[in-house]
């Protein structure tokens, strides 16, 4: 007997979590407090040879953890026992340097960027490999006939490559966010206790400048501990880009329904539906990314309220923004490798699709036999007639095409041969392919842009 595996374990791991474990978090303080003491060192601050000490004992590997540990359990703060860990292994008078001038938030803020902008770059990686896979799907796609509609009923033909054309669209809209967001957002904060940089004797600016160029981030103008903004946005960047994905999995979703079967997200060999119902061929995928992606946009109000700090600093401010952020990234990063699980291994099914084209008998078409006849007899007398033809068809059950032909002057005008040319619905689907093509085309420029953004390591 096959057995089913849970949809997570067919779901590959970006890697995201790795960077917000408790030990990462730490190590990336570690490496803010050392390009600290670096750029202290260059203007004199502190001696160059503690500098250089700072750097060769700040790797977690050489600390004591469970001294660590009881030292957050007898302080109750999260860096302060780091920082006499660090304090401890440094040689000399080193460890006396570390820290110097600098407040908590300073560390763990710039610390969460730098973890923060790793993220944005397998981020970058995942949209740029969707991308990559929408493109291909649009192409393969852009002259299956659908039905197009609208308030959940037919109105004109289109192609399922258009459909994936509005997908691609959205989501170059978010990478180009991602990207503007990125000098506003990846920036170090040097500014001390409570922002003024009075313990940095009026080289703060130059500091800060040079602490977040030795970690590959901008400089924040002013920094304030109440200023979470710049990381707010990040949030509902995310949550933009998380419910155009959402809705995507939801189209989706509802297209694998018996009643439409027009397209069904891969289904492994051994996947069970239900414990009750062998039959079962479940979007699991697709619930998983909608039930996800809500839970990104739950998130916003919680980046919105970080926003609103009391004085010149408030930690619990700090502690939303953090939990924002984090979860916000995380679930986005399996967001998007699950769409591109279904977007690469999509089913689609142009006979269901024709199919459900032919179910009004015709009636897809009206728009198109308005403007015809319009041509001959003006547009709103053409539209008075097909609408009589179409409302007794919808109501009486007799055919449309038959009420048209019966109707003479639209007989005499379209003639029984130009009539049936205009009822079929795949003559009329307008732009639809070249829209495909394009957004293909655009999609792959993008993907090759986020690749080259990655590989540079350039903010934008």
């Amino acid at each position: 007997m096959i057995q089913a595996r849970p949809t997570e374990l067919r779901v590959r791991d970006p890697g995201i979590r790795a960077l917000f474990t408790q030990e990462a978090r730490w190590q990336s303080w570690l490496d803010v407090e050392v390009a600290l003491a670096s750029a202290q060192a260059g203007i004199g601050m502190i001696p160059e040879a503690a500098a250089t000490e700072i750097g060769r004992k700040a790797r977690l590997e050489l600390f004591d953890l469970e001294r660590v540990t009881e030292g957050l359990r007898v302080t109750g703060h999260g860096l302060v026992p780091l920082v006499w860990e660090l304090d401890r292994l440094c040689e000399g008078d080193a460890g006396g340097y570390v820290h110097w001038g600098a407040t908590t938030q300073n560390i763990t803020q710039t610390g969460a960027l730098l973890q923060l902008r790793k993220a944005h770059h397998i981020l970058f990686a995942e949209i740029a490999d969707l991308l990559q896979a929408l493109a291909g799907l649009a192409e393969r796609t852009k002259d299956d006939a659908i039905a197009g509609r609208t308030h959940g009923q037919h109105a004109v033909p289109s192609t399922f490559g258009a459909k994936v054309a509005v997908w691609i669209d959205e989501l170059c809209r978010h990478a180009e966010r991602l990207r503007q967001l990125e000098p506003r957002t990846f920036a170090a904060m040097l500014g001390g206790g409570a922002g003024t940089a009075a313990s940095f004797e009026g080289h703060a600016p130059a500091l800060q400048r040079r602490m977040g160029e030795l970690l590959g981030l901008g400089s924040m103008p002013l920094p304030g501990r109440t200023i979470y903004d710049h990381m707010t946005e990040y949030v509902l960047a995310l949550a933009l880009l998380c419910t155009s994905c959402g809705k995507t999995a939801r189209e989706v979703r509802k297209l694998m329904a018996e009643e439409f079967g027009e397209v069904e997200e891969h289904v492994p060999p051994g996947t069970v539906g239900s414990s009750t119902m062998p039959q079962k061929r479940n979007p699991k995928l697709c619930q998983d990314i909608i039930a996800d992606e809500t839970n990104v946009r739950s998130l916003v109000p919680l980046a919105l309220e970080a926003m609103l700090g009391d004085h010149e600093a408030d930690g619990s401010r700090s502690m939303m923004i953090d939990r924002a952020l984090r979860q916000a990234v995380e679930l986005t990063g399996d967001i998007l490798v699950r769409l591109l699980d279904v977007v690469s291994g999509l089913r689609v099914f142009p006979e269901r699709m024709r199919e459900n084209l032919d179910l009004s008998g015709g009636l897809i078409m009206s728009e198109s036999l308005m403007l015809e006849l319009g041509r001959e007899i003006g547009r709103q007398r053409a539209h008075d007639a097909v609408y009589e033809a179409a409302q007794e068809a919808a109501t009486s059950g007799e055919s449309f095409a038959s009420l048209l032909a019966s109707d003479e002057e639209v007989a005499a005008r379209l003639g029984a041969e130009r009539l049936a040319e205009l009822l079929d619905p795949t003559r009329y689907t307008g732009d639809s392919a070249r829209q495909a093509e394009e957004q293909a085309a655009r999609a792959r420029g993008v993907a090759a842009g986020l690749r080259e953004a990655i590989a540079t390591g350039v903010l934008g």
